[in-house]
């Protein structure tokens, strides 16, 4: 098993009703996984989110827990429901009607990596399957969920900021030719996830540290977002995507020379988030 399956990061004092995930940044691979693999492990980190859960680290700092996945995307993926189970993969499923996430090979036990790259020479078995679900998602999700009651217990609401990074290429056909990328994409699964005065306040607070922000497209929210988004019970939930091109090396899976900087931008960042869940500003959105 893999130890521990997540991490989190508690403030010393915690005065914001925002909780920080980040569910695909986990890196640390079994051997047994990574002998029976078809990749090679460089090829199989290309489904990580990397090094996100280092940009966010400094959220304690700023009032607010960081509950980060040590789990790997590619051995389980905590942005997909538990029910995700792929029939080309694990052995005893039936198929069922067309989800186009297990389609593609990205169920809650991945068959694939980034290009559709697969990542067994077989099939697993159903009770392997669940065994990492109960290992490792459940965990995952009992503690975000216990973060999320935590916070509306203490301030009557909850925001959740769903840590993601992008691959540049996804944008490359995003908008007419010629037209600005977004640096980040905010996505509130088209409203359904959070209040739109939240995700105002979240755009804001990226576009003034200089990122262009789109939102919705390419990415509107997956489990997570569609899961915990429940704005009518005032817990919100918004995934943010950033595009890797401005702080690693995609192909070497590295950071650039831009890490450091864009890590102390995203710092500010972080601090003007953290002020949207704090009572007064609470109270003022309530009036």
């Amino acid at each position: 098993m893999i130890k521990p399956a997540h991490v989190l990061t508690r403030p010393s004092l915690r005065d914001t009703s925002l909780v920080f995930a980040s569910p695909h940044s986990g890196r640390q691979y079994p051997q047994a996984f990574l002998r029976r693999a078809a990749l090679d492990e460089h090829e199989i980190r290309t489904s990580e989110d990397a090094f996100v859960d280092v940009l966010f680290d400094c959220v304690p700092q700023h009032g607010a827990p960081f509950l980060a996945a040590g789990t790997p995307r590619a051995y389980v993926d905590l942005n997909r429901a538990p029910e995700e189970l792929d029939p080309a993969l694990i052995e005893g499923i039936r198929r069922m009607a067309h989800n186009p996430r297990i389609a593609s090979g990205l169920g809650v036990i991945p068959r694939v990596v980034a290009n559709g790259r697969p990542i067994y020479r077989g099939k697993i078995a159903l009770d392997e399957a669940h065994a990492r679900i109960a290992g490792h998602w459940r965990p995952y999700h009992d503690m975000l969920q216990t973060l999320l009651d935590e916070s509306h217990s203490r301030f009557g609401e909850a925001i959740l900021i769903d840590c993601h990074s992008m691959p540049h290429e996804a944008l490359e056909n995003l908008g007419p030719a010629g037209a600005a990328r977004p640096d980040v994409v905010l996505g509130d699964r088209f409203g359904a996830a959070a209040a739109a005065s939240v995700v105002e306040r979240i755009e804001a607070a990226f576009s003034a540290a200089g990122l262009r922000v789109m939102r919705n497209m390419p990415f509107a929210g997956a489990y997570i977002t569609q899961h915990y988004g429940r704005p009518s019970r005032r817990q919100h939930a918004v995934q943010i995507e950033i595009d890797r091109g401005l702080y690693m090396d995609e192909r070497r899976i590295e950071p650039n020379g831009h890490f450091d900087d864009f890590r102390k931008l995203l710092s500010g960042v972080v601090a003007d988030l953290a002020a949207i869940g704090r009572p007064e500003a609470v109270r003022v959105a309530a009036e």
